[in-house]
């Protein structure tokens, strides 16, 4: 439902773009900056670009660092799994930062936490205190979940998906970004006159200053809310404070948030795993140089200026036909592509060729993770925080695990693994097939034959006496607002009925 801006509504009247009845944005405008809701788009975008920098900054230079400390493959893999593993905790209690404390204040003191640990790593000195550093920068990688719930509190059902693909794909552009900044800062550095050895560390000084300025923007400029900060609203009265532990465990009891994370793990974590690997790999089994070995490398990681963006857009088209169960059959099949590329990626032998596949297999896996990401927002509205974290945790959970078992010292060539590691795609996409949204349907079967309505999903995330204090109309609203998921049903919707009772095994 879009609320009209007219010259009386003192309610809609300071929002520049048009807005539903959740003041959220029903229109995205990527050329505009208009506050809050493209404010907020283009600072996390930028401030998750920084920390993806960051996180990535040592891969595109390692044949550089592993000869000044001396690290063997084994070191280069442990810290490869260091960096994206500190993640996996950090998004989960990211999303319950932001489901308390709203997503400005929870990103803007997670970057600024951990910007000392980019500019520790000038100073590392041993395979240890280069882990170490890697880790601790890695736990920046969670304000992706700051990034996405951020975005689904700010625009409507209709363009959520565009909102997420785009500020998730603009950001993860920072992984392949940064194997083309790092060795060109770094060349810079050595033609100046320092020595290699000192000039990869110099380098490290500009990804932590970026980290550190776009924590300032975020807490100067941004804004939780279409209508202002948690501390206001809380304040004021406009929105409650919830009971973290109801908020929690109508998180970790709904399946579909812990199918969703499997998902990313092998989309986004495959990402990861890639931006990790894919230069050494190349510098090593096609003896290309070091800069050549950084630009294919950044080709697999640019790409997302498209790919992830596009997977996010075509979930919300998919959508206004078929609905939910469109976004759902598009991700399974886009995945799927992806694992089969993958699959192919390890078996081709040629430098043309696996360029080649590496560029059609980085548009299917990062157009994958916008497809999941065009779900989440609408798994559960009481816990969107948690289920955000709980998928993009996921994630990089299924990169530790795949560099664990496949990249790990010498079980496998590196070829070798990247076609296990197509496999472990197909198969961990298959699950999709069981997300059912009883209002809506799934792969499989259309909606419940119960006549179960949006406002009675939402609904049952809360108790009776929380409804009679009025806890649960914001969950009416975007109830109201998510009927779109229908897809061409939306014409027909019945009015919801009785909104005091949600009925049983939602």
């Amino acid at each position: 439902m879009e609320v009209e801006q007219k010259p009386n509504d003192l309610s809609t009247q300071k929002f520049p773009l048009p807005v539903d009845s959740e003041h959220k944005a029903t229109v995205f405008r990527v050329h505009s900056f208009a506050p809050p809701h493209m404010r907020a788009f283009h600072i996390s975008w930028i401030s998750f670009f920084s920390c993806f920098v960051s996180t990535f900054a040592a891969p595109p230079l390692l044949p550089i660092i592993r000869d000044n400390l001396n690290l063997t493959s084994t070191d280069i893999g442990n810290a490869g799994i260091a960096a994206v593993s500190g993640a996996v905790f950090a998004r989960v209690a990211m999303g319950t930062a932001c489901d308390l404390v709203g997503p400005r204040l929870a990103s803007s003191s997670l970057i600024l936490l951990t910007a000392p640990a980019v500019f520790c790593s000038s100073i590392s000195n041993s395979p240890v205190s280069f882990l170490l550093v890697r880790f601790f920068t890695g736990f920046s990688l969670a304000t992706f979940v700051s990034t996405q719930f951020w975005m689904s509190s700010m625009f409507t059902a209709r363009v959520v998906g565009t909102a997420n693909g785009l500020a998730g794909g603009w950001g993860n552009l920072g992984g392949g970004a940064t194997q083309l900044i790092m060795p060109l800062v770094f060349s810079v550095i050595r033609d100046i006159g320092a020595t290699k050895f000192t000039a990869w560390r110099i380098a490290f000084f500009i990804p932590a200053l970026f980290q550190t300025l776009s924590a300032y923007a975020i807490f100067f400029l941004g804004q939780d809310m279409p209508d202002g900060n948690y501390s206001k609203l809380h304040k004021s009265g406009e929105r409650h404070k919830d009971n973290f532990p109801q908020v929690l465990y109508h998180a970790v009891t709904n399946y579909r948030g812990w199918i969703l994370a499997l998902t990313y793990g092998y989309c986004f974590g495959v990402e990861l795993t890639v931006d990790n690997i894919i230069a050494q790999y190349f510098y090593d089994r096609f003896n290309v140089n070091l800069r050549t070995a950084g630009m294919i490398a950044a080709s697999f990681g640019l790409a997302n200026i498209f790919s992830r963006p596009g997977g996010g857009i075509l979930s919300d088209a998919v959508a206004k036909r078929f609905g939910m169960r469109g976004r759902l059959w598009t991700l399974w099949m886009v995945q799927t592509i992806g694992g089969l590329l993958c699959v192919l990626l390890g078996k081709v032998g040629s430098l043309g060729a696996s360029v080649a596949v590496m560029l059609v297999f980085s548009i299917f896996c990062q157009a994958a993770c916008g497809l999941t990401f065009g779900v989440v927002p609408f798994v559960s509205r009481r816990s969107l925080g948690i289920i955000s974290g709980m998928t993009g945790g996921g994630g990089n959970v299924g990169a530790v695990l795949t560099q664990v078992i496949l990249f790990r010292g010498s079980r496998f060539s590196t070829e070798t693994g990247i076609t296990l590691m197509g496999i472990m795609i197909l198969c961990c996409s298959l699950p999709i097939w069981l997300i059912y949204f009883p209002q809506w349907g799934g792969m499989l079967h259309g909606p419940s034959s119960k006549g179960t309505t949006e406002e009675e999903y939402y609904m049952s995330e809360w108790s009776s006496t929380e409804r009679n204090k009025g806890f649960h109309q914001a969950s009416m609203k975007f109830a109201d607002n998510s009927r779109s998921e229908r897809g061409r049903r939306v014409e027909s919707a019945p009015a919801p009925v009785d909104q005091g009772t949600p009925s049983p095994g939602v």
